[in-house]
């Protein structure tokens, strides 16, 4: 029987859990990357849910787990840096998590232990997908041309493959939210938590510590003007001008963003489909249903897609349209959990006035007291589901 080939565009973590979980179960992988390189960087992630699972049948989970952040704890703080509220932790649950790591380490730490047999094409991107009898026919911008059996489209939230088949079926919601994410020099003054403060006029402003003796700073803010279509420098300067009477830390972390090679720039978007696959085509992670930030467990649910992906294939290979449509069928209520964001949850998350501000404190003080630690905790967890993971035929059990 000959050996079914499987193309994933896309080499961050649902890509690799992808290709991980597909080699496993017998498939040729090949793994398409647009940059010319594996990307290391990256902000703070977590794994939350049953994709601590999916880690621990990957073996990974204490090679992941030695990645921590080094981030002990998350706290609110005024602007002169004191804190007025420390948010719970509880292993699994709080704000941060006890698998709290960079994105890039997580990825790395999963590309390393990838079989050896597992396709990289860098520096390269879809141009075309033609229908084949029994296949599909990837073209390449570089010149490639690549016949699947599967193709999985892994390229993150602005995925422009996933636009050209799945167009009517997309749906991108802008929340309105900016976000400048980047690695600065780490001061005497900075710690162990995540110290989180809010400004009036919907900004937020983030610095983690992280394990590589840096420190990861994030500017967020709700509303403002359009950065899209601005290179770097021009999107800084509206983010300066923006942040100009902020306080706490904004000027310094805006000098050093000027100089950081680590900084990438977003406007928050939810991507809805009414459906996540077509044919021999299926999406998997941001591009199918990126959750934000907003919603947090993105990393999660990227993990758990490839899984179940490749568990479903692994016990129908031959009937593809059935494995799909089981795959979407578990994992979906797990996406539609994270996406349903609360009402009035950007108002809460970005005051806007100093009365929304102080009545943001008010709440915050009530969420951190004793009583109400446990119900805050849960308001964390995602990727939590009472079903159980499909069982994933490897090569050698599909052989007999």
């Amino acid at each position: 029987m000959p050996q079914l080939h499987a193309v994933i565009s896309g080499a961050s973590i649902a890509g690799l859990s992808s290709a991980y979980w597909l080699r496993r179960a017998g498939w040729r992988v090949t793994v398409i990357e647009r940059a010319n390189e594996f990307r290391d960087g990256g902000q703070n992630i977590d794994v939350r849910g049953i994709a601590r699972e999916v880690l621990f049948r990957m073996g990974l989970f204490d090679a992941v787990k030695a990645q921590n952040t080094t981030e002990t704890g998350t706290v609110l703080v005024t602007s002169t840096g004191k804190v007025r509220v420390e948010l719970p932790f509880g292993g699994e649950g709080g704000a941060t998590a006890e698998l709290e790591v960079l994105r890039g380490d997580l990825a790395r730490t999963m590309l390393d232990h990838l079989p050896d047999d597992v396709d990289f094409i860098y520096g390269d991107t879809i141009a075309d997908v033609t229908d084949v009898p029994d296949g599909v026919e990837v073209g390449t911008e570089g010149g490639l041309s690549l016949r699947a059996d599967l193709l999985v489209i892994a390229e993150g939230v602005r995925s422009a493959t996933r636009d050209r088949l799945f167009g009517d079926a997309v749906d991108q919601k802008e929340l309105g939210i900016k976000m400048v994410f980047g690695t600065i020099p780490r001061t005497p003054t900075d710690d162990d938590r995540w110290r989180w403060y809010n400004a009036i006029g919907g900004r937020q402003i983030h610095l983690r510590p992280d394990n590589h003796g840096t420190i990861r700073a994030i500017l967020a803010y709700s509303r403002g003007e359009d950065l899209k279509g601005l290179d770097r420098a021009g999107a800084l300067a509206v983010v300066r001008a923006h942040y100009q009477d902020a306080g706490w830390e904004a000027s310094r972390i805006l000098d050093a963003f000027d100089t950081s090679d680590d900084v990438y720039i977003d406007q928050l978007t939810q991507v809805r489909m009414s459906t996540w696959h077509r044919g021999r085509v299926v999406m998997a992670g941001d591009a199918g249903w990126c959750v934000t930030p907003m919603g947090g467990g993105g990393a999660s649910l990227a993990l758990i897609s490839g899984y179940v992906l490749a568990a479903y294939l692994s016990t129908t290979p031959h009937n593809l349209e059935t494995a799909l449509t089981s795959y979407e069928k578990w994992l979906r209520p797990l996406v539609d959990d994270v996406q349903s964001l609360p009402r009035g949850l950007e108002y809460f998350a970005y005051p806007r006035t100093r009365l929304g501000m102080a009545a943001r404190g008010a709440v915050d003080r009530v969420i951190a007291s004793r009583l109400f630690r446990p119900i805050a905790a849960k308001v964390t967890r995602v990727a939590e589901t009472k079903q159980v993971l499909p069982a994933l035929r490897d090569a050698a059990e599909q052989a007999i």
